[in-house]
Order: structure tokens, then sequence, then C-alpha cells
């Protein structure tokens, strides 16, 4: 009797891993979806571009579309393949991967709708620099992290953690630049505002990619990272004088 299971638990196990594959696929075209946004809404910024910032807008919802896709194929592997307990991590990293990404895009999207109020505005040309600089740390990030999950390769999801920090770093100086630009001239404070907003929303980002490589330790290893992230946004507490 043995010998007639073997072949059908291997069938089940061969079916399982094409619909895995096929579902990791998805994640890997989000997670494309979700760098050019990235790339796209800084440009826009930078470039006061607004047809960009537009397109930027337009395509989140092609991003959100493929979170659905993945969520649906996801519980049907889990409903029909009966995954194992491993497996199972598998498929709801997976899950929670995908999710991560979606407010990525969002946060993206966020920036289109900033750029197209700060059209016609005059914010320092050197803040739309280093709002720049954030977006392109937290692109690649994005970028590697997408490659530790199709390599199942912890230690290079652990480095992307780790370097949420120089995020937070860029943003906390990103943040006192705007403050003086702010105290030097009132005429500055709307444009500010919204290029704080903007930086906020690159912030965020790299706090969801840090997610996602959280999600990668844990769906390889099965243990989530035991020490915490390091985090250095506290400027903004500091200005207002909050511990």
């Amino acid at each position: 009797m043995m010998e007639n299971e073997m072949p059908e638990t291997a069938h089940i196990a061969s079916a399982f891993d094409r619909d895995l594959e096929a579902i990791q696929a998805l994640v890997m075209k989000m997670g494309g979806m979700v760098e050019a946004a990235i790339e796209n809404g800084a440009r826009a910024f930078h470039d006061r571009d607004e047809e960009l910032a537009q397109q930027v807008r337009k395509n989140d919802k092609d991003i959100d579309a493929l979170e659905e896709q993945i969520n649906r194929e996801a519980a049907r592997v889990i409903a029909l393949r009966a995954p194992t307990a491993s497996d199972l991590r598998i498929v709801l990293s997976v899950i929670k991967i995908s999710s991560n990404l979606e407010r990525v895009g969002d946060y993206a999207k966020n920036m289109g709708k900033r750029t197209t109020a700060i059209i016609g505005m005059e914010p320092g040309e050197e803040m739309s620099g280093s709002i720049r600089r954030m977006a392109r740390e937290v692109r690649l990030m994005l970028n590697d992290v997408l490659d530790a999950f199709l390599k199942r390769d912890p230690e290079l999801a652990d480095a992307v953690r780790l370097r949420d920090a120089d995020v937070d770093d860029l943003y906390n100086t990103c943040f006192r630049e705007l403050i003086t630009f702010m105290l030097q001239d009132t005429r500055n404070i709307s444009p500010c505002m919204h290029m704080h907003f903007i930086a906020k929303n690159i912030e965020r980002m790299g706090d969801h990619v840090t997610n996602i490589a959280e999600q990668i330790i844990y769906m390889s290893t099965g243990e989530m990272p035991e020490d915490g992230r390091p985090k250095g946004d506290k400027t903004s507490y500091e200005v207002i004088g909050i511990d």
C-alpha cells in the first residue's frame, strides 16, 4: 500500500511546488512594479513632472490587483494542497510580503499626489536631491530584498533589514533641513510641509521593506529575528519635546 501511496504523495508535493513557483513569479512581478513606482515617484517629484506623477497614481491600481491575485492563489493552494507546517509558513509569509509591497506602492502613489500639489511652488533644489537620495536607498533595499526572496537567502534579508537605520538617518537629516527652511522664510512653510510628507512616506517605505526582510528570514529559518531592528526616526519627536 505504501508503494501505491508514494507516487500520489510525490504528485501532491510536485503540484504544490508548481503552485508556489507561480505565486513567487507574481510576487516578483509585483515587486518590480513597486520598484518602478518608487523610481518614477521620486523622479516626478524631483523634475516636477505632473504627467509622470499622475501615471504613478494610476499604476497603483495594477499593484493592488496583483496583491488580490496573490491572495486568491495563496488561499487556493492552502485549500487544495493542505500544505504541511513548513510549507504553510511559506504561503503565509508570501501573503504578508505581498501586503507590504502593496503598502509601499500606496506610499509611492502618495508621492504622486504630493507632487501634483507642489507644482508651481519653489522649494529648495537641495531638498529635492535629499529626498530623491532617500527614495534611491529604499529602492535599492527593495531590489535586494526581492533577490533574497528569490534565493531564500536569510543573510541577505538580514543585511537589508539593518539598512533601514540608514534610511532613518536620511529622514532625520531631511526633517531638520526642512525645519530650518521654514524658520528662514514663512513662504517656505507650505512647500516644505508637502516635502516633509513625501520624506515621511519614503521612510515608511523603508519600514515595509524591512518587514519583508523579516518575513523572508522567518520563511527560511522558521524564526523571526530576535534582536529588534535599529530605529533612528526620532527627530520629529525631539523637535516637539517628546522623549
